[in-house]
């Protein structure tokens, strides 16, 4: 199983055994995401969600009708993380948020499930990183594609060498509608008097109240890394935990507006390449224009085979044959005879005379059962009791979260960026 601490972590005291035997769990942040993860935290059948808090009132009403009455309404999440009943929290906030919220539930010896990205900003990734090491708390971070089985297959596929060396990746997430452009629709009870407008600008340039820039604040850089800390986080991360890669060393990207340029200021298609010190490269798209391509798919591409993986993971196997036929039958007659005739040359190429052979083709398999994020907020609560780390503990949310940070730098700065692994964080 690869559901596994990346690193070792200090033993930290055990949680007290609440008295139902499930953690005691508080929600900051109920949007739609939202609302998704505590269905399935409930699914665990581990954990139960005492408190909720949002900056619109609406949401609140909503999670206590989903979670149940248990669950109390807290309209500041400060009173959340002050609960000392409450062992654990799951913030789904905007990602301007992250960062102070998840050091304070840190600091208040929470342990966390923090929706991906875990940052909005590079810097906050070594700080969290630090703070949960030295308060001992989980940190787990929310790209629940790495519990899934079919990535773990496919770890486990190119750990094992199937696909020879693995040397270019491509990975795309792409969409054709307006909500897949995060123009969501706006409940038509929103107003001053449900939304708490001051508590979601919290940390971000203060600016007149909108209800726009609430429910759609992924279109805004003032809450959100736009396309990069969306969905290139998504891939980003998987690419880590199949490569078993730390962070690329240079990245360069392009992005522009094309499309959606009335309700946003972050681009809606972006390109980049990233290269990595494990000796691969990846290159990254995305684009709310078109969806032809599937959401979500990467192509891994080894010299021995390679790996479709969206919904379902497709093995193909290389078959390259080296046939330089037309290039000796330029050469003097004598020279091409005595090619031909060197008994390497026979064996890597006359594909015609060698013996007979079944070759594999393709191979195809899919999951079924529980959704990957219920696994893999499962393998949150586990880590809170046994104290061991996840895989996506705060280090590996921190770095796949840099990849976005560094590919918006690119794109704003127009340049190559590059990453300084005695830092933790991005060159200046």
């Amino acid at each position: 199983m690869f559901l596994q601490a990346a690193s070792a972590l200090a033993a930290a005291p055990a949680l007290p055994a609440p008295a139902n035997g499930k953690i005691q769990a508080g929600v900051i942040g109920c949007g739609a995401r939202s609302h998704e993860l505590m269905q399935h935290l409930m699914s665990t059948g581990g954990a139960t969600i005492t408190a909720v808090s949002d900056a619109y009132t609406g949401r609140m009403e909503r999670a206590v009708d989903r979670v149940g009455k248990q669950a109390r309404k807290v309209p500041h999440y400060k009173e959340l993380i002050a609960d000392k009943s409450i062992d654990a929290v799951v913030i789904a906030s905007p990602d301007h948020w992250h960062k102070q919220m998840v050091l304070e539930a840190i600091a208040a010896g929470k342990d966390v499930y923090c929706e991906k990205p875990l940052t909005y900003t590079s810097a906050e990734g070594v700080e969290i990183v630090a703070a949960a090491k030295a308060a001992e708390r989980i940190v787990q971070v929310g790209s629940q594609g790495v519990s899934s089985v079919t990535q773990q297959k496919a770890k486990e596929m190119i750990r094992a060498g199937k696909l020879g060396k693995v040397t270019l990746i491509r990975a795309a997430y792409n969409r054709n509608t307006a909500s897949g452009a995060w123009i969501y629709p706006i409940p038509p009870d929103a107003s001053p008097q449900t939304v708490n407008w001051d508590a979601f600008l919290g940390p971000a340039p203060k600016r007149p109240f909108s209800l726009e820039r609430f429910f759609r604040w992924r279109c805004y850089a003032d809450y959100s890394g736009g396309i990069a800390t969306d969905l290139f986080v998504h891939l980003c991360t998987t690419i880590h935990f199949l490569m078993d890669a730390k962070a690329p060393s240079k990245v360069m990207a392009m992005g522009q507006l094309y499309r959606w340029k009335e309700s946003r200021d972050v681009p809606d298609t972006l390109n980049a390449v990233l290269e990595y010190p494990e000796g691969f490269a990846v290159n990254l798209s995305s684009t709310f224009n078109n969806q032809t391509s599937a959401e979500g798919g990467f192509q891994i591409l080894g010299t021995e085979g390679s790996i479709t993986l969206g919904g379902d993971l497709t093995f193909y196997p290389e078959e390259a044959y080296e046939d330089n036929r037309w290039i000796v039958e330029s050469w003097p007659k004598r020279l091409e005879e005595a090619y031909w005739n060197d008994p390497k040359v026979r064996a890597a190429e006359l594909i015609g005379g060698h013996k007979p052979k079944l070759v594999e083709g393709a191979q195809k398999v899919h999951a079924t059962g529980q959704d990957a994020t219920v696994t893999h907020m499962a393998a949150w609560l586990d880590s809170i009791r046994t104290r061991k780390a996840h895989w996506e503990d705060a280090a590996a949310g921190h770095r796949a979260a840099a990849c976005a940070h560094m590919v918006n730098r690119s794109v704003a700065q127009r340049r190559m960026v590059e990453w300084d692994f005695a830092r933790d964080d991005m060159k200046a």
